[in-house]
């Protein structure tokens, strides 16, 4: 059973699966496959970008997504005219003669990952470029323009070691078991991050400790101020209340309470005063 594994600490956000995936499918029949993909308003591999922070302490995470070839498919389940079905090798493919364009599968499917051909009145989606792979081609368009080799594709016997170290991209829909897999989803929880200076030199400081402390658990993590100035307390459990102290000889200690982690947090700059 195929299997596609993506990382998310080496994918730099280039597009090429995305633009590969345009260039594969649109324009081209690959009946039974698929019909021609649009031009515009479909992507069967999309490209998600999430800026976060604030300036100017901001980040962008990169997630490509697609159709999750799930083994439990919910578009499989709810297609009255039997045009969706899985195949051996797991991958999930539409066929483009027997779907009705009743946009079942479209309303559907958790990950959004179906779309409706206005012209062709049909739905389309990922086929994991199936035609290429009964053709005797080891992967899809995507995979093979990746050039960090952020996503990765075949049997998973072959690729057993990563699928044990990834994750669903939404683990509360694990029960449809989705054969698209990430390595490192920790990157997208939120981060605290700050600046620490003094306002009487005007000059960052250095080697700051800094201590994030749980309110909840208790749990603590410690780090330093870089040259600038600044730290990252990152991938932390969201929706739980931080509390930051700031320590530097020669410096009054700093503590901020009440730090409540919905989303990455920047605390901007933070002033540190000289002891006299």
């Amino acid at each position: 059973m195929k299997v596609f594994i993506i990382d998310l600490a080496i994918c730099n956000g280039c597009y090429n699966c995305q633009i590969a995936c345009k260039d594969e499918h649109v324009g081209n029949d690959w009946t039974p496959y698929a019909k021609p993909q649009p031009i515009t308003g479909h992507f069967w591999l999309k490209m998600i970008e999430r800026e976060r922070g604030s300036f100017p302490k901001v980040k962008v995470s990169y997630i490509p997504t697609l159709c999750n070839h799930c083994d439990n498919a919910p578009c499989i389940a709810v297609c009255k005219s039997k045009a969706i079905y899985k195949r051996p090798d797991g991958l999930v493919i539409i066929d483009p003669i027997k779907c009705n364009g009743c946009q079942d599968c479209i309303y559907t499917c958790p990950y959004n990952a179906i779309y409706f051909n206005e012209y062709l009145m049909i739905a389309q989606k990922c086929t994991g470029c199936a035609h290429l792979l009964d053709k005797g081609e080891k992967e899809p368009r995507c995979v093979e323009a990746c050039p960090t080799e952020a996503l990765k594709f075949g049997e998973e016997e072959e690729l057993k070691e990563l699928v044990k170290r990834a994750e669903p991209l939404k683990p509360e829909l694990k029960d449809t078991g989705p054969r698209v897999l990430y390595l490192n989803l920790h990157l997208l929880k939120p981060f605290i991050t700050g600046a620490v200076y003094d306002p009487e030199a005007d000059e960052c400081i250095q080697d700051a400790k800094v201590t994030l402390t749980c309110e909840e658990t208790n749990e603590k993590l410690e780090t330093y101020t870089d040259i600038f100035g600044d730290f990252w307390f990152k991938a932390l459990e969201p929706n739980k209340t931080y509390k930051i102290k700031i320590e530097k000889e020669g410096y009054y200690t700093v503590e901020i309470k009440d730090i409540r982690v919905e989303k990455d947090v920047n605390l901007g700059d933070i002033k540190m005063y000289r002891k006299p």
